[in-house]
């Protein structure tokens, strides 16, 4: 392994205008040493490295395979493609001890699905599972001397451990009906750090739009000694904001920093986070120990001051409604499937989206890469952020979902771009709500789990149908005749005939007596029109089927023109925005092109001048 290739890169102080290339974008640091490139790759079908040890840096056995991290071994990104059933692989690679003098060294990965095992040199570092969520080992003791040190993480994915939260990666050999290829092991950035002995280890930010004020959450690596102080300066488009300095004595700390210029309430909207105005403040940290003990830690971040509510049947941002076009985004790539091609790919999918006129999309049984958050942050992308499902209903799964799902809220919580989060799908995995009590109380935990992490954002409780308590009563439904379309969201009277009967699906909307505070009603799939008449795609599939490019464009006009008829409904979500696999429903290709002209399908999309004309 040719550890001359690894390059370390320097980040900007302004991290509201980084470059998206590095992988943490609201914890920031100068440089970084990327590991991503060339790794060896194993696969261990019968399981046999642990025994063997192919861990420890003398092993006999030859890791035959060259891969390219972080491309999982199913996409053809990887060098690899190899889409069988392969439940444990492993990765090695060379590292040495960063140039930096002085302090830490940490690893990160950004997400290894499923479960995890690492070590560098031979010493076990520690575990992991979770297969959408960071993690991290202080590798500073385990670099013993200079030179080159062994790497090696052991990934474990079984494809038939339905109790996993695997999203939409199918459980059979191939792709059937909604499911597509597996993403196993490695599949976002790895990268090295240089870092003091005491440092910033995690950092979260609480708006409050009403005062003018943040609530920034400071967590250290362990407590700090006496005499430490933290700085903390925001500052907008270089004008400094405010600062704060506090003398910390516990590994964590919450500082109230208050904007002095927002006290003025007839310009407070002026610094405001929306999707029209993505106006990011820039924060600097400084954490200071005693001289000779800690040296300093300086890092850097961003928020929007915004809010994210729901009122009298609207959603609200910054206590206005906004009515929300949305689109589905599964995160999938033909070549690098659910990791993202490049950092670049992830800031054009986000103007993508914009670009078709939408101001929001609901990131589909995926969690996305930072990155991507990233762009939606500051080019102004809202974001329904939803957990990936297990399949079954089990103390197993359970555990699984709550534990990954935690760490998901603490991972993104001071995005502004993600506005309401979706902890079940469909009644995935918990397919017998409307009748098992057992599973009511488990969709009921998520719900009020969610709200007790996060209380600043709307919750939906199972997005498409068989609601509990839930922020929005969202639908999925997908009649491809828009006159049925819009006599069913006409008025509140066929809305609410719909909530006492069954719904679209054959499903009730709402189980029981649930709560009804006037929640806004949402349309969150609909469409699905298929259109590809150049597909070599076997089984290809839509939800309806159009067979010219007009008739493509007649039929997503009849059912948007439903959807805004609609004095009921305060947003959508139409299903696509690219083909993936064989759903080829897409408003784009699964290569990103546009099946319509981009300003045609925004016109669509938006009910702008042009969408009524010829293609």
């Amino acid at each position: 392994m040719d550890t001359d290739a690894l390059e370390t890169t320097a980040s900007p102080v302004r991290a509201s205008r980084q470059d998206g290339s590095y992988p943490r974008p609201q914890l920031v640091r100068p440089s970084w040493t990327d590991l991503g490139g060339e790794w060896d790759l194993r696969f261990d079908d019968d399981d046999d490295g642990l025994r063997a040890k192919w861990f420890a840096p003398a092993t006999a056995i030859t890791f035959d395979r060259t891969i390219t991290v972080p491309y999982p071994p199913e996409s053809p990104a990887s060098g690899i493609g190899d889409t069988g059933f392969h439940p444990v692989v492993w990765y090695r690679r060379s590292i040495t001890r960063p140039t930096t003098e002085g302090g830490h060294t940490l690893l990160h990965f950004g997400a290894v699905d499923y479960r995890c095992s690492v070590w560098l040199g031979g010493t076990l570092l520690g575990h992991h599972e979770g297969g959408h969520t960071p993690f991290s080992f202080d590798v500073t003791d385990a670099f013993d001397g200079e030179g080159e040190h062994s790497l090696v993480v052991r990934a474990e994915d079984d494809p038939l451990d339905v109790a996993q939260p695997r999203g939409k990666q199918d459980w059979e050999l191939d792709p059937h009906v909604i499911w597509y290829h597996r993403t196993t092991g490695i599949w976002q950035p790895v990268w090295l750090e240089t870092v003091p002995p005491l440092y910033v280890d995690h950092l979260a930010f609480a708006p409050d739009v009403t005062t003018g004020s943040v609530v920034v959450t400071v967590e250290l690596n362990r407590r700090p000694d006496d005499h430490t102080l933290l700085d903390v300066e925001l500052s907008f488009e270089g004008e400094p904001l405010a600062t704060h300095r506090i003398a910390v004595h516990s590994h964590r700390v919450d500082v109230t920093v208050v904007v002095p210029r927002q006290i003025n309430g007839q310009n407070y909207e002026e610094l405001l986070w929306s999707d029209r105005t993505p106006r990011l403040i820039d924060v600097r940290l400084d954490l200071t120990g005693r001289t000779g003990v800690d040296s300093s830690d300086t890092v850097f971040s961003y928020f929007g001051l915004r809010s994210a509510t729901v009122d009298r049947g609207r959603f609200l941002l910054n206590d206005r409604p906004v009515f929300l076009r949305s689109v589905l985004s599964q995160g999938y790539w033909p070549q690098s499937h659910l990791a993202a091609p490049s950092g670049d790919a992830l800031r054009a999918e986000v103007q993508l989206i914009k670009d078709l006129g939408f101001n929001a999309a609901r990131v589909h049984q995926k969690i996305e890469d930072p990155r991507f958050l990233y762009w939606a942050d500051r080019l102004g992308l809202l974001l329904w952020e939803e957990m990936p499902s297990a399949y079954e209903f089990s103390t197993t799964a359970a555990r699984r979902v709550v534990a990954e799902w935690s760490d998901v809220i603490r991972r993104d919580s001071s995005h502004p771009s993600i506005v309401t989060w979706v902890p079940l799908n469909e009644s995935w995995g918990v397919q017998h709500i409307a009748h098992d009590a057992t599973v009511r109380e488990y969709a009921r935990s998520l719900f009020h789990l969610t709200k007790s992490l996060d209380p600043t954002r709307p919750v939906v409780s199972n997005d498409g149908w068989e609601h509990l308590d839930s922020d929005i009563w969202s639908i999925h439904d997908y009649e491809p005749s828009g006159d049925v379309v819009a006599a069913r969201y006409a008025d509140r009277a066929s809305v609410a005939a719909l909530f006492d009967g069954v719904g679209p699906a054959g499903r009730r909307l709402r189980l029981g007596d649930e709560p009804d505070r006037g929640q806004p009603v949402m349309l969150t799939e609909f469409g699905g029109v298929k259109f590809a008449p150049n597909s070599d795609v076997d089984n290809a599939w839509g939800y309806s089927t159009a067979s010219s490019a007009d008739d493509f464009a007649a039929r997503l006009g009849s059912l948007l023109d439903a959807v805004r008829a609609s004095e009921v409904l305060a947003g959508y979500c139409y299903t696509q925005l690219t083909d993936t696999g064989q759903e080829t429903n897409g408003l784009v290709t699964a290569d990103r092109i546009p099946k319509l002209p981009v300003e045609r399908l925004r016109a669509i999309m938006t009910g702008g001048a042009g969408a009524a004309e010829a293609v």
